[in-house]
């Protein structure tokens, strides 16, 4: 049998990556538990395409129209997440995307990653 038969990484065949380990299934569940809401998308994009790449808590609470207590509630959960990053500024937080949770999202859902099968050539 020739090599390329034996070794599927030769013939073409990505080879299979391990499954997650149970900390980083967790760290999955709770990056995708963080963008399973619609509101915490809008929020997202909102501050992703600021001008100044971030935006502070009282410009979100003044375009959402939600009781402070729940918009809070949504940027906790994203802040917690990785997905935001928060700084405050004397009475206000100001808040900017994290990047790291969206490198990981990346890794995650890319061709070949625990979570998403490689494409096939």
């Amino acid at each position: 049998m020739a090599a390329a038969e034996r070794d599927p990484v030769r013939a073409g065949t990505p080879r299979r990556r391990d499954p997650l380990d149970l900390a980083e299934a967790m760290t999955a569940a709770e990056l995708f538990r963080a963008w399973a809401d619609p509101v915490r998308v809008q929020i997202f994009t909102r501050i992703r395409e600021a001008p100044d790449g971030e935006v502070c808590f009282c410009d979100l609470a003044d375009e959402f129209g939600m009781p402070q207590s729940s918009l809070s509630h949504h940027l906790k959960i994203m802040v917690d997440a990785g997905i935001l990053e928060r700084e405050r500024r004397r009475t206000w937080s100001w808040y900017r995307v994290g990047q790291d949770a969206l490198e990981r999202l990346e890794t995650l859902i890319r061709p070949g990653g625990p979570l998403r099968a490689a494409v096939p050539r």
